[in-house]
């Protein structure tokens, strides 16, 4: 098989394709090899042009590529799209009853007319299943066993019948046979590997579900918005069978309010959004500041402002959700960069929320969220995962209390002993008003100062807490590329690009904990730099400002993104030469 294979399927909304390229992304990795899938798509349910790109290798991926071999055109407007990305002999099949107009042929593409259609209905009886005959199409003529795709579609089809089953098989074979007659015109191949181990293909959603889950999450209020939506639905498919509530709500006001509402009755609670709106959710994030009540805010970014480019990506928030309040109340701000440490931050922020009774934000993006990625099977470090719940008093405490309970006790760390609802020996009152360690409402300045100054000592320990940058690549090397969270991935593969031409002509770090910082684990990451890049995907240099705020680092240069579309290899390399 090549180094790399890329295939891209396209069509309209509505053909199939997310379910197409998520089931075949699936197949490769049950084959023994490493996927990278990456969903492209308009926000309307029906029509505008999407599709699905799946990277495949013989070795873990990091990212998607530009460079295509194969494109599946369920449309012609997918070829008039595509053809120009296709590698020197690469290939298009497309639906036979389509008209290919001339313009459309390139020289260095080949070009294989299937009737999709036609056969999707002889053999089952649907049209729309075309896009099932194209991946038995695709199979073929890559020289992919078929039995990996077929596994799938069992899988996938079962709840509805063996009837399904079978009709979506026989499309699957007919691909087949339709494959033979163009084999020997197109040089690529993908081969399985059927005595690898076993791998999961999984996407940052999924894998900050599954972390939030494990870390003890109960309880999830939403109102849907890409590309954070699912997460929502993943609770709600999943949540029944270990316990979690599940809220749709109305708006993002009230999905807040009940998860705050959760949280403080001593449930851990998690309100996935993006960024239009968290914007609503503000005002109900300082409630839970002033109230020192543990909740998580699962931010997946996309370009804005306003609705903006709602199924793009951006990493655009990063400043909003580090100061976004009315006055001033402690926070953390994480950041995952892989579905590793996605899958970690899930867990991780129900525990640093409750540990310091505070708000935990954790900042994603839709190329993160939806991008689906091979990982071995130990990827999910369900081993590792704790569940702290911090000062929280016990009802034997509660029971032996000889003084009245003070929720808002000053301390020295900050962190008040927390008590929840319910016993006897622990009432009190709790209003979005300043308070005084019993929680009525006490406006004097005295009492202001302490309360401001007991909440933001918790800041201490949070930064105690928060992961040093990574490294990675040769120390000293002639560049350092900076980055924080879903740029790892094509940083990395860039940083490997660079050394395999020039041993030690590049090294990364990367934040994936961004507030607050520690200067310490700053500057002993960035010791010995030669020269200093920023890679990120906003048009301000957002983490630069925070590193020269938080730090005092200034960097030599940086290279952005900002068209909603997320960063390659290649365009970081084409970027670099601009500013080295």
């Amino acid at each position: 098989m090549p180094q790399d294979l890329t295939l891209r399927i396209g069509g309209e909304a509505g053909m199939g394709l997310e379910s197409s390229g998520a089931g075949f992304a699936k197949a490769i990795t049950r084959g023994g090899l490493y996927a990278f899938g990456l969903p492209e798509y308009h926000s309307r349910i029906r029509g505008g042009h999407n599709f699905f790109s799946i990277r495949i290798a013989g070795r873990p991926l990091f990212s998607h590529s530009e460079a295509v071999h194969l494109v599946l055109a369920l449309d012609v407007e997918t070829i008039r799209r595509h053809v120009d990305s296709l590698v020197e002999g690469g290939g298009v099949i497309y639906d036979s009853q389509h008209q290919l107009p001339p313009a459309l042929r390139r020289a260095h593409a080949r070009f294989f007319p299937v009737p999709l259609s036609e056969l999707a209905k002889e053999q089952g009886g649907r049209e729309v299943m075309r896009n099932t005959l194209g991946l038995g199409v695709v199979a073929g003529l890559i020289g992919f066993d078929p039995v990996y795709v077929e596994s799938v579609i069992r899988d996938n089809f079962a709840r509805k019948g063996q009837g399904v089953v079978d009709a979506n098989l026989r499309v699957v074979e007919a691909g087949l046979r339709a494959a033979r007659a163009f084999q020997a015109d197109f040089p690529f191949r993908v081969t399985a590997v059927p005595d690898a181990p076993r791998r999961l293909i999984l996407n940052g959603n999924e894998a900050f579900s599954m972390g939030a889950l494990a870390g003890g999450c109960r309880f999830v209020a939403a109102y849907p918005m890409t590309p954070g939506s699912p997460v929502l639905q993943w609770f709600a498919a999943h949540g029944d069978k270990y316990g979690a509530v599940t809220k749709h709500a109305e708006d993002e006001l009230a999905a807040i309010n009940m998860a705050i509402g959760a949280a403080y009755a001593g449930v851990r609670s998690l309100v996935p959004t993006s960024g239009g709106g968290f914007s609503l959710m503000v005002e109900a994030l300082g409630l839970a500041g002033i109230t020192e009540t543990p909740v998580v805010v699962y931010e997946a970014q996309r370009p804005g402002p306003a609705t903006g480019l709602p199924t793009r990506t951006e990493q655009g928030d990063l400043l909003f959700l580090i100061r976004a309040s009315q006055g001033e109340f402690p926070r953390a701000v994480l950041a995952p960069g892989t579905v590793e440490q996605s899958f970690q931050a899930g867990w991780r922020a129900v525990n640093l929320a409750e540990r310091y009774q505070t708000p935990v934000l954790v900042l994603s993006d839709h190329y993160l969220a939806s991008s689906y990625r091979t990982v071995g099977i130990d990827a999910l470090a369900f081993s590792e995962v704790e569940i702290d719940r911090g000062a929280l008093l016990t009802d034997k405490e509660l029971d032996s209390l000889t003084e009245p309970y003070r929720r808002f006790r000053v301390t020295e760390s900050g962190v008040s002993p927390r008590a929840l609802p319910g016993n006897p020996n622990a009432v009190w009152v709790s209003t979005a008003n300043e308070h005084d360690e019993s929680g009525a409402i006490d406006e004097s300045a005295g009492n202001r100062t302490r309360q401001v100054d007991k909440r933001m000592r918790k800041m201490d320990g949070i930064a105690k807490e928060m992961e040093a940058p990574s490294t990675y690549g040769p120390r000293g090397a002639d560049v350092t590329l900076i980055c924080w969270g879903s740029t790892y991935g094509p940083l990395r593969e860039t940083v490997d690009t660079l050394n395999a031409d020039r041993p030690g002509a590049a090294n990364m770090v990367h934040f994936n904990a961004m507030f607050p910082l520690p200067p310490a684990s700053v500057e002993e990451a960035l010791s010995g730099a030669k020269r200093t890049i920023v890679v990120e995907g906003n048009a301000t240099g957002q983490l630069e400002t925070l590193l020269r705020s938080q730090t005092g680092v200034s960097v030599d240069g940086s290279v952005r993104r900002y068209d909603g579309r997320a960063f390659t290899p290649a365009y970081i390399l084409s970027h670099l030469r601009e500013v080295t």
